[in-house]
């Protein structure tokens, strides 16, 4: 691998072909697979831009989504291998893509050393042969894949019936992705799903072939050591291998935000950092059990990556992650948001990130899935929303029904942002006998479902003007709180730079270690959460406090303990511990 970090996946439209832009250059990314029209409309748009004959796959052919999805990742791999053959053939001189590739690599990479020892070479043979080795040893980015392994919405055919298990949205992505030509990993995110997890072992790119490689992996987005443990048991269970473990932040990242019972990112990375050894060993006996009664016979264990993301923002944040946890790797999110090279951000949007603030962004409840949603206070798909209120008209029209989950007044699933449950919701409503404030406030929750689906989308559609007649150019972002400190727009090789350390493009900007960023962020949550619950406390709810409490207030003393070892200590960050723990110690039951 070239880099050690990677780009994971922004939303739906965001990073849809990262890939094209990044993977070249040794960068991997990922890309969202949950919305075949928006798939089908970039395949569509990439082909004609590269002169490649684009044949249509309608909503009516046979197992549509998933065909769409593998024609899609076949046409990137084609075009990402294009790329990186001509830069490959290209000269070692200043200003060719060939020298930006080694110029992005960071300086502790063998390939990068190589190359700046082959540069001070004379001209001549060994010269040549040097750089002919150096050619040879470049590798492209991944081309990663993601699925949300709750967005499993089932489906039914025009007479109503419903169409069978494997034709799920979730199941029907993961077979885009295995019947595709891409070597490359699926990210699962968003928790286990049995069903999904079961259909894997129907392919077998997932198993390893005669030499033990495995052509297609398996990677687990998690917020700690018991779920991550738990999932990949029931992996290994059916011969299959978790190649890597993708540690997110529960509050301090982009997007959908799971949060934990208070356990902070600190002491979850030491717990891999601690078990990870053994957690493998024990993985591979139930892995290599499985394949030896599929009948597949492997030399050796395989390698197992772990890896974090979420509000990393500082090269020495990034160096120190890797070093002290011993990371394979780390995630850098939002921050390429401001990377028009990188990402599909539209101009006024764009515009906005580049000029917001810390109160900006904050976690809502806006996303129809009932999960806590990374918002940003700018997005033009609320100012759609307000409008809508305004009209008496809330809700949106739901045209792609991806998020399809609530059966509160219909036996078929109907979004909690559509118009239809909308309406209904709110003349339920209007039947309770609540006061104006209380009626006001459960109005208020609601309408704040925004519709993701075209929302994520709109971006990408704007910036390649596709948008159709009729189509709402609002735009729903979702990029973690990080983005606050990083102030304007940056090219490509600006923000690998910074990652790396080569340049800092956060110069005199106060910001928060990420650490304290995330334990304040769980302290917002945590009095959020006791202010909610103190309406109609319970014994149970009384419980689950406690214990958010104390892991919370053991988060700080692990955060204190560290201070003692390593070289980041402050006063800034020692009085920002005490005031939270404080803070937290206020609270009693």
């Amino acid at each position: 691998m070239s880099h050690t970090f990677h780009i994971p996946v922004l939303g739906l439209g965001f990073s849809i072909d990262t890939p094209l832009k990044v993977a070249r250059y040794g960068i991997s990314s990922v890309m969202s697979i949950v919305d075949d029209e928006l798939i089908e409309r970039i395949r569509e748009y990439h082909c004609l831009q590269n002169a490649i004959p684009y044949i249509a796959i309608k909503k009516n052919a046979t197992d549509y989504r998933a065909r769409r999805i593998t024609a899609y990742l076949n046409l990137v791999k084609q075009l990402v291998d294009k790329q990186f053959e001509a830069l490959q053939s290209q000269g070692f001189e200043q200003g060719t893509d060939l020298h930006r590739y080694f110029d992005l690599l960071p300086e502790i990479s063998q390939l990068k050393q190589g190359f700046d020892l082959m540069m001070e070479y004379p001209e001549g043979v060994r010269k040549k042969i040097f750089e002919n080795i150096l050619r040879q040893k470049m590798v492209k980015g991944a081309i990663d894949v993601n699925i949300m392994a709750k967005v499993d919405k089932m489906n039914f055919d025009g007479e109503g019936n419903y169409t069978g298990d494997v034709n799920t949205d979730a199941l029907a992505a993961l077979r885009g992705f295995a019947e595709s030509e891409l070597s490359a990993s699926v990210v699962l995110s968003a928790g286990m799903n049995p069903r999904l997890y079961s259909y894997i072992d129907c392919f077998t790119d997932f198993f390893p072939d005669e030499k033990g490689l495995i052509k297609k992996k398996i990677i687990l987005k998690v917020s700690d050591f018991r779920s991550a443990f738990i999932q990949a048991k029931f992996l290994a269970k059916k011969g299959l291998w978790v190649s890597e473990f993708r540690i997110e932040s529960g509050l301090n990242c982009g997007g959908h935000a799971f949060a934990t019972e208070g356990y902070l990112l600190g002491p979850i990375l030491e717990e891999f950092k601690e078990r990870r050894g053994a957690m493998r060993e024990e993985l591979f006996g139930l892995y290599n059990t499985a394949l030896i009664s599929k009948d597949i016979i492997i030399d050796e264990m395989p390698t197992q990556r772990i890896t974090v993301q979420g509000g990393i923002g500082t090269a020495e944040e990034n160096e120190f992650l890797m070093r002290y946890y011993q990371l394979d790797g780390t995630g850098w999110g939002s921050p390429f948001l401001l990377v028009p090279e990188a990402t599909n951000v539209d101009d006024e949007t764009l515009t906005k990130l580049a000029a917001s603030k810390e109160d900006d962004y904050y976690v809502s409840n806006a996303s129809p899935l009932g999960i806590l949603f990374n918002n940003f206070k700018g997005s033009t798909i609320n100012d759609l929303r307000l409008s809508r209120m305004e009209q008496n008209r809330p809700g949106s029209p739901c045209t792609k029904k991806f998020l399809q989950s609530n059966t509160e007044f219909t036996d078929k699933p109907i979004c909690t942002a559509s118009r239809e449950y909308q309406n209904l919701k709110i003349k339920e409503l209007d039947k309770l006998e609540l006061s104006e404030a209380e009626h006001e406030n459960e109005l208020a929750i609601i309408t704040e479902k925004i519709c993701l689906c075209e929302g994520l989308c709109s971006s990408a559609y704007i910036k390649y003007d596709m948008i159709k007649p009729k189509e709402t150019k609002a735009v729903a972002v979702c990029p973690g709180p990080n983005l606050a400190y990083f102030k304007r727009m940056f090219s490509l090789d600006e923000m690998v730079g910074h990652i790396y350390g080569k340049i800092n493009v956060l110069t005199d900007l106060k910001r928060p270690h990420m650490f304290l960023k995330e334990l304040q962020l769980y302290v917002d949550y945590f009095k959020a959460d006791v202010q909610l619950s103190m309406k109609t406390m319970t014994a149970k709810k009384s419980l689950r406090l406690d214990k958010f409490k104390a892991q919370l207030i053991a988060g700080i003393g692990y955060y204190r303990a560290l201070l003692t070892i390593n070289e980041w200590s402050s006063p800034d960050m020692i009085e920002a511990l005490d005031r939270l723990d404080q803070t937290i110690l206020n609270y009693s039951f």
